[in-house]
């Protein structure tokens, strides 16, 4: 069994207290490896190192080119090592395979875009009202906290770190302590391809005893976190006190809306992995179907005809679609919530615990969908994390959209029709940073990424990655006569 050090000042090493943790590989209920459980005293370390490398180092001081070169180089090793880190990945979370493979991918190009980007980042001059040139500049804000979840662990660390990097901050990653396996990869390599010692570090071990230390140091001058809304909400707390920059992306309830106009047989057969890709785990989640009175029981038909086709079962197995969840603690939650949408009145289709011998010692679920729901339920308006949709039937737009929009999220969502007039009203109205429109992708490296009320604040992903973790400095130069 491995042993997975914390990477502190570009040097694998355990622990100071020499405590460690076991994580479980939720397809056979079987640990997977050692992790170092940093405390305190890491912390301390981690952000000694980060902050001595921002201060005194050459990351920053280098050109924006010679940065990327150095990126280019990592997300180059990343595609070389990419079924390693995939089978990590895999076993630490229980995604299927041949997603963990297409995330690791795209965890490199997130690294080569931010490379060629950082090039065509900068200021601007200004006309002012005073006798000279008025300037701003784009300058890293100094030490960042990349705080990750365990949904998408690779994906979404090399979102926050790779526009950190390349902005020439230093890092300290901390993934969800769960998922941690491909984290260590990806800071290893960053040495590997040049990133000078003390610019990306890595923490791992309890959320609640890191989280909470990086968010009052004083040395750290940005937070980058992703999960849960109530864990934002703590991190923003803690953060307060020492005025820190941060930014949160957090829950979602997400619409997905088909009106009887639309392709809907299509809608459906995409509409199934909007909401049970990696398995509900995904704050994007299309977790509330609004579907128009006519078409409803045709869209429901073909719904189910469609997940029937889905093949749940071993993460390693390439054909498989649908895995474990994370834990058997998830699963439990995500059953509890099931049992309250029976006790709510819904018509339960799937859902439980699938049987057979291949099952019987992982985190496996039955996708669930319920019928003959409101927006009102519980199920509607709480974040279950998991593989359960609830199919809510309108017959007048306006009042649908009043149902969308109640909601304390607004992360993402869907739109479909034919008619473009209706398509682009719907999306002027719903209350959600992402939104497509006659498909469920909305996540692109190149485009901001981020949610509306309770889902978040900041932006990841596109361009707008970069004013996260840049500060501008204004510089007015006067002309003499």
């Amino acid at each position: 069994m491995k042993n997975y050090p914390l990477i502190i000042d570009g040097k694998e090493m355990q622990a100071v207290s020499g405590e460690c943790y076991r994580p479980i590989n939720p397809a056979n209920n079987q640990e997977i490896a050692g992790v170092a459980s940093a405390g305190l005293e890491d912390v301390d370390l981690a952000v000694a190192a980060a902050r001595g490398a921002f201060d005194n180092g050459p990351w920053r001081r280098m050109t924006a080119r010679a940065r990327g070169d150095v990126l280019h180089k990592l997300a180059g090793l990343i595609r070389e090592n990419i079924d390693e880190i995939a089978v990590c990945e895999t076993e630490n979370v229980g995604k299927p395979i041949s997603s963990s493979r297409g995330e690791i991918g795209a965890g490199a190009y997130t690294f080569e875009y931010y490379a060629g980007a950082i090039t065509k980042f900068f200021g601007e001059t200004i006309p002012v009202s005073g006798d000279g040139i008025d300037m701003t500049l784009r300058e890293p804000v100094g030490v960042v906290a990349a705080i990750v979840p365990w949904n998408f662990p690779f994906c979404i660390a090399c979102w926050k770190c790779a526009p950190a990097l390349a902005a020439g901050n230093s890092v300290i990653l901390k993934p969800a302590t769960c998922s941690t396996l491909s984290a260590y990869h990806l800071v290893r390599l960053a040495k590997e391809a040049g990133v000078p010692d003390g610019v990306f570090n890595l923490l791992t071990g309890h959320g609640g005893v890191i989280g909470d230390a990086l968010s009052t140091h004083e040395d750290i001058d940005k937070i980058s976190f992703t999960g849960s809304t109530q864990i934002g909400t703590r991190i923003l707390e803690k953060s307060a006190k020492g005025i820190k920059r941060v930014s949160l992306e957090l829950g979602g309830k997400s619409p997905n809306i088909i009106y009887a106009d639309a392709d809907v047989e299509r809608a459906a057969r995409e509409s199934v992995m909007a909401v049970f890709d990696n398995c509900g785990q995904d704050c994007c989640a299309r977790s509330r179907m609004f579907v128009e009175a006519e078409v409803h029981d045709v869209f429901v038909n073909a719904f189910v005809d469609q997940l029937g086709k889905v093949k749940i079962g071993d993460p390693m197995d390439e054909d498989t679609e649908i895995g474990p969840m994370v834990s058997m603690a998830q699963r439990e939650s995500v059953m509890n919530y099931i049992e309250i949408g029976k006790s709510e009145g819904g018509k339960l289709i799937g859902g439980g615990i699938p049987e057979g011998a291949a099952f019987d010692n992982g985190a496996y679920i039955i996708p669930a969908i319920f019928t003959g729901m409101t927006n009102a339920m519980r199920t509607s308006q709480e974040e279950i994390f998991g593989p359960v949709v609830n199919i809510i039937p309108f017959t007048d737009e306006a009042t649908m959209i009043k149902e969308v929009n109640d909601s304390v999220y607004g992360l993402s969502g869907s739109i479909w029709t034919r008619d473009i007039s209706k398509a682009l009203r719907t999306a002027k109205a719903v209350r959600s940073g992402n939104l497509s429109i006659n498909t469920n992708s909305s996540v692109f490296v190149e485009a901001p990424f981020g949610g509306f009320k309770r889902s978040g604040t900041g932006r990841d992903l596109g361009m707008n990655a970069l004013l996260n973790v840049t500060e501008v400095k204004n510089i007015f130069i006067h002309i003499e006569d």
